[in-house]
């Protein structure tokens, strides 16, 4: 445990000399500004000293000002203070863990900051002031009085630390919320020892009767913290001192909130019940009958409340199922026929989908007909151009191709079918197979275990192991007298070789003939083209007399020896025709006329 410094007496300042000093009063801020500047320069000092040394000048300056007419001295030393950063530096020396045995130094320090707090005109840096200073000052003093608390015989500088929470908290009701949910007051909150328990009470008793509008500027958050903290002590401690400032305390609360406080109560159910048994016969009955019945008129409100709510709920409710039903007996007919329409014109769409459908189909088998009935027509049209002779093989040609590619499909078709049941039947071999080799691998292991369970252990054996030459001759004798009786159907190597190169002289002559009779129908299948492409151009070909030299020069074969026959058999033509008469009247086919049609028939083919 820390000990406990004593307090040392501060000297007593004539009024005279200090009006003497301040008769400069701007001059004597600045200079106790310095001065304090110096003292947080030393670098020598320890943490203890520096707080004797603060807390003596502070006080000091403080008593000076004070002694001024009005407080306009003391309001601008504690700003100019607060403005330097002084301030914000006595609360980071008065956090530290460095401050050692000089707890009493550090409570007086603490007093006198939660002085200077107060009265300041922070101006430009008011939020600053309100957001960071403060709630930094509020935190030192809790922390150093979670410190205070685990001295033992510091209880006197644990109420001085605490009375300037309160003194600031009367000004700054906005910390109430901080003190409340910081760690260091929980600390408090939890200490064993009923004394440190009866200040935390007091703080707030002190601080809610010393200001009258305390009470009434906290928010419900900070009320109902305060609550659960008083409500803590109730439950938690067994001392009558306690326990009486709490139940005063709450009828404190109770006169400040009066029709606030009723509904902060409904979150804490069972209050009476605990007040009743745990803190009557204590030597302040009055006082808990008087809390007992607030809390009693506050739940028979709470109850009256939500009877009158549960009846407005109904009423409501009951009167918009009314209103609902109404309108849906309106709304019924008008439901009835937009159904009724929708699925009408539903049902007109999916007709008119289905005669439009049906259109189609009708229209594209009528264009397929008309399409197959005019390629039969320019096909017997080809035909008729055709030469007697040559039409009956050109219909037989027809027939064969059809019917190869009839036999070719149903071939394929065949051979997919034979396939599929092929495939099928080996994945059903496989798998038979596979569960028969496992069957069988199971069975001979397990034939194995049993043969093996059931050998005797084998006996210690002496001699020779493994087989004798005599044993392994008589062996020998009798594979070769088996082979002898029964030969081997096998072929030999040389057969086997022998047979491989017929198959492959098979094979290669079997693929030149496919690829022979596969020339043969390429070349048939061109020269058919080529016909019916001449036939064509001659059943397109322009009259003689409209004819033109280039349209005539692609009548021409390709072919040079049917072009040059066919350029002798037209001249010769010509010749007869112009000839006179009395030179034709031994020939009655004119030469050349003949040669004609078959070079032209050539050329097609």
């Amino acid at each position: 445990m820390e000990p406990v410094e004593p307090v040392e007496p501060v000297e007593p300042v004539e009024p005279v000399e200090m009006l003497e000093m301040l008769e400069e009063p701007v001059e004597q801020v600045e200079q106790v500004v310095l001065e304090l500047k110096e003292v947080l320069e030393q670098e020598q000092s320890s943490a203890g000293d520096k707080i004797k040394l603060l807390n003596q000048k502070l006080n000091d300056a403080l008593t000076g000002a004070a002694l001024q007419t009005g407080a306009s001295l003391s309001c601008r030393l504690k700003s100019r203070l607060f403005s330097t950063g002084l301030l914000s530096r006595c609360v980071s020396l008065l956090e530290s863990s460095r401050v050692g045995g000089a707890t009493t130094s550090a409570a007086a320090l603490a007093h006198t900051l939660s002085s200077c707090c107060v009265g300041v005109e922070p101006g430009d840096r008011s939020e600053a002031f309100h957001r960071l200073f403060l709630p930094s000052v509020m935190n030192a003093l809790l922390s150093l009085a979670a410190r205070l608390m685990k001295q033992a015989q510091s209880l006197h500088l644990l109420k001085k630390v605490l009375d300037s929470v309160g003194w600031i908290l009367q000004t700054h009701n906005r910390l109430t919320t901080q003190v409340l949910s910081s760690v260091h007051y929980e600390q408090l909150q939890m200490s064993d020892e009923a004394s440190v328990s009866l200040l935390c009470v007091q703080l707030w008793t002190h601080t809610c009767s010393s200001s009258r509008d305390f009470v009434s500027r906290l928010s419900d958050e900070s009320v109902t913290l305060l609550l659960n903290d008083i409500i803590g002590q109730l439950a938690v401690s067994s001392e009558a001192r306690v326990g009486g400032a709490s139940v005063r305390l709450l009828l404190l609360l109770a006169g400040e909130l009066r029709g606030r406080l009723p509904p902060l109560l409904r979150a804490f159910r069972g209050l009476d019940r605990l007040l009743s048994n745990d803190w009557r016969g204590r030597g302040f009955d009055q006082e808990v009958d008087q809390l007992i019945k607030i809390v009693q008129s506050s739940e028979s409100s709470d109850d009256t409340e939500r009877v009158r709510a549960a009846c407005v709920i109904q009423a409501a409710w009951r009167s918009h199922t009314t209103r609902r039903r109404v309108q849906n007996l309106n709304r019924a007919v008008s439901t009835l026929q937009r159904k009724y329409r929708s699925r009408r014109q539903q049902q007109q769409k999916q007709q008119e989908a289905r005669l439009c459908e049906e259109t189609l189909r009708y229209q594209v088998n009528l264009r397929r007909h008309q399409a197959r009935r005019k390629f039969h027509l320019k096909q017997r049209q080809l035909l008729q151009l055709l030469p007697p002779d040559q039409v009956s093989s050109y219909l037989c040609e027809c027939e064969r191709r059809a019917a190869v590619l009839i036999q070719t499909q149903f071939r394929g078709f065949r051979q997919r079918h034979k396939f599929k049941l092929h495939k099928e039947k080996e994945k059903e071999r496989l798998r038979r197979n596979r569960a028969a080799t496992v069957l069988q691998r199971a069975v001979r292991l397990f034939l194995e275990r049993r043969r093996a369970a059931k050998v005797p252990p084998s006996s210690f054996w002496i001699g020779q192991k493994g087989l004798t030459d005599r044993r392994r001759a008589e062996l020998k004798k009798q594979v070769e007298d088996y082979i002898t009786l029964h030969p081997s159907g096998r072929v030999s190597l040389e057969e086997c070789v022998f047979l491989h190169e017929e198959v492959q002289s098979l094979w290669a002559s079997h693929c030149q003939s496919v690829v022979q009779t596969r020339r043969e129908e390429q070349k048939i299948n061109t020269l058919l083209a080529h016909t019916h492409t001449q036939l064509h151009t001659l059943r397109e070909a322009p009259p003689l007399s409209s004819v033109t030299l280039s349209e005539a020069e692609s009548f021409l074969s390709p072919s040079p020896s049917i072009a040059v026959r066919a350029r002798d058999s037209h001249n010769a033509l010509l010749q007869s025709e112009r000839a006179p008469w009395w030179r034709t009247l031994g020939s009655e086919v004119p030469s050349g006329h003949a040669p004609l049609e078959e070079a032209g028939l050539g050329g097609g083919l």
